[in-house]
Formats: C-alpha cells, structure tokens, sequence
C-alpha cells in the first residue's frame, strides 16, 4: 500500500536536510505526544513547560529565524516540522507557532539588539515562553479597533485594556501585547511577573483542548520606555507577524488531514463489513482516493509556496490562498473520516474526532476564512471589500 507521500513523490521534492527535520520531530511527537494526546484533550491541559526543553533540543523555537540560538533553516524545514506536530494534534503546533512564528518572530524582527539579546536566546533554549497578545474580545477580525491602550508617564508606558484567546498565555514569561498609542499601534514586551497583569484560563473548550488558552488583563501596567518595540510601526507589525504563523498552518493543517487519512486506510483494512473489509468497497476506495487527491494537491501548494518563501518572492495573499485552501481541505477530510469509522469514529481511541474539532479552530485563526477571501479577492480585483 502506497502513503499518500508515496503518491505523490513528495519525498523527491525535498531536500536531505528537509527530509531530517521532518523524520526527527515525527519520531518526537509518536515518542512524546502521541500517547497522552487523548487524555491531554479530555482533560483540557498541554504540559508546555515539561516539554519545553525537548522541543527547543530539536530547534522547534524560532527555527526559521537567523543568529540568537536560532537554527536558521529554510522555510521548507520549518512548514514541514509544523506539519508533523498537527499530525500529533494543533495545539502542539500551536505552541510552537506562537512562541517562535509570533512571540519570537516580533521581537527578532521589530526589537533593538538589546531586546533581541535578552530574550532571543532564552526563547530559542525554551527557558523562556512567550504569547502573542494581539486579540481582544470585541476585535478579533478587526484589530484595528482594538481597546487596549498604552499612555506616556514621564519615560515609562502604562497599558490597559484586555486581550483573548491568547495561547501560552497562562505559561508564557514574556508576552508581546499590541495596543492603541498617540502615534498608533505599537508592540511591547511584558514580563509576565510585572504588577497589573492577569492571565486566567480559558476553559469549556470543544477545539484545541491540549492547548492552553488564555485571556488577559492589563490593569495599569506600568513598563519602561525600552519595553517599547521601535521597529513596530502601525498595524503592519503584528501582520506582519500573523502572517509567519498563518505560513506554519498551511504545512500544518495537513499534518492533521494526513494522521486522518493514514487512521482511516488502517481502520478500513482491518473492519469486517458483510464478510470483507471495508477498504474493499468501490465506496470505501473513492472516498479516500478523494482525500488523497486533496491532500496531496495541498502539500504540493504547501511546498511551492515554501519555495517561494525562501527566495523572498512570497506575498500575503499567496499565503492566504494557501492557508484558506488547505485548512479548508484538511477539515473536509477529517470530517469524511470520521464516517469511515462510523461510531468509532466519535471517540478518543481514534484521532479522527479531536483533529476535526481542532481544524474548526485553525480554520479560523490567525484569519477567518472569510477574511482570507478577501485578501484573495483584494489582490485579484485591486478593490477592497472589508468595510
């Protein structure tokens, strides 16, 4: 039996090196990941800081960015280590997303040398956690209109207001919170201990529950004048950032879709319908090599624009292409799965479930896919339609 890489020779489209990253974290999260993802789901916890250490051995934080303790590989390297973590579960992708595509990413890429100096390091070893506070409960698709503020006393800034749907939040040492200036939007780093700072849990979840999810409060915190990331001018700063992330889901979605399909081939073959297996049905074959198709078809789209990426050719709605058509195919698949299975396929001995339910969430963070149709429909027609 073929693998859906095998199908589409995708091995033969990557590099040794590329090829290494993605066979190392693969053997990390069946090591690691794989055995607790049921119950670190029914629970509602993610033991980021136990795992911390392991992940940064691999070079998981910050791994696309250059200098710092950062391992500087390519942007192949990096979606492809995305992909292997959402093939354990999102929320594990998640974590790095957020601590090295965002938390991360901001600092190396609006930061002083001194700012990248104190925390780059201590990130990349995961002595350090970050989030990324830009989401606010009114303003998730509009960050524009954010309510969370930063005003001058004397050199220092003291910032109020509330962000959500942060992950890491309730882990992190550092957090990078956006908020409303006199000049615009600017970035700055909180220490997590500062006085005036809260992060309480989200819970109740039904999506990404081996996550850790949090919503903060900024109640007066007072930072100093250096807390401030210069280069971070505008709303630019923090898209610029999102769309770091939103690259690492278009690799990582299909992660999640390809643990789904693999489940569903394996169940198939061995479930007895009417005195043969399942697999065996003109059916059972259709909807899989339907899956196959769409999978392979995201991975190749995945990979071109990971090429792109690193000849520095890639644009935003190129991402957003990516991004709505892979997490768009990905859920397809998950939920087509699941049928596959049958009653099977509703309960935690079988992944197919906790996938769909999580690509619920990735399907519309960092980006609606709504939003991200706009991006696309902007770029095709030079014609605005969000207001």
């Amino acid at each position: 039996m073929s693998t859906v890489d095998e199908l589409f020779a995708i091995d033969t489209l990557l590099q040794p090196e590329e090829q290494q990253v993605r066979d190392a974290v693969r053997g990390f999260a069946t090591r690691r990941l794989r055995p607790h993802l049921a119950e670190w789901f029914e629970s509602g916890t993610f033991p980021a800081r136990e795992l911390a250490p392991e992940m940064a051995a691999l070079g998981l934080f910050g791994m696309h960015l250059d200098g710092y303790g950062c391992a500087g590989l390519s942007a192949t390297a990096y979606g492809l280590a995305c992909q292997e973590l959402e093939a354990a579960d999102s929320g594990a992708r998640s974590m790095v997303s957020v601590q090295g595509s965002l938390a991360m990413t901001a600092i190396h890429r609006y930061g002083t040398d001194e700012q990248k100096r104190e925390w780059l390091p201590r990130m990349a070893a995961g002595d350090v956690l970050g989030c990324f506070a830009l989401t606010e409960p009114d303003y998730g698709s509009n960050p524009a209109g954010m309510r969370t503020r930063a005003v001058r006393d004397g050199n220092d800034w003291v910032l109020s207001g509330s962000k959500m749907w942060i992950t890491n939040g309730t882990v992190a040492d550092i957090a990078v919170v956006w908020a409303r200036t006199e000049e615009g939007i600017a970035g700055f780093l909180l220490p997590t201990d500062t006085p005036g700072f809260a992060a309480r849990e989200m819970r109740h979840k039904l999506s990404l529950r081996a996550s850790l999810t949090a919503e903060l409060d900024l109640d007066e915190v007072r930072l100093p004048g250096d807390a401030r990331l210069p280069d971070a001018r505008g709303l630019a700063g923090p898209l610029g950032c999102l769309s770091e992330a939103r690259f690492g889901i278009v690799f990582g979605a299909l992660g999640a879709a390809r643990d789904c399909i693999a489940c569903a081939i394996d169940y198939t073959c061995s479930r007895e319908v009417f005195d043969k297996p399942l697999a065996g049905y003109q059916l059972t074959q259709a909807k899989l090599a339907d899956m196959a198709v769409a999978l392979g078809t995201g991975q190749l789209l995945a990979l071109h624009l990971a090429r792109l990426k690193e000849r520095g050719e890639l644009r935003p709605e190129q991402v957003s292409a990516g991004k709505l058509n892979n997490t768009r195919a990905a859920l397809a698949i998950a939920r087509e799965c699941r049928t596959l299975l049958g009653a099977n396929g509703i309960t935690l001995d079988y992944p197919v479930l906790r996938h769909a339910n999580n690509l619920e969430s990735v399907l519309t963070y960092e980006g609606t896919a709504e939003v991200h149709q706009l991006v696309i429909g902007q770029a095709l027609t030079g014609s605005s339609a969000f207001r």
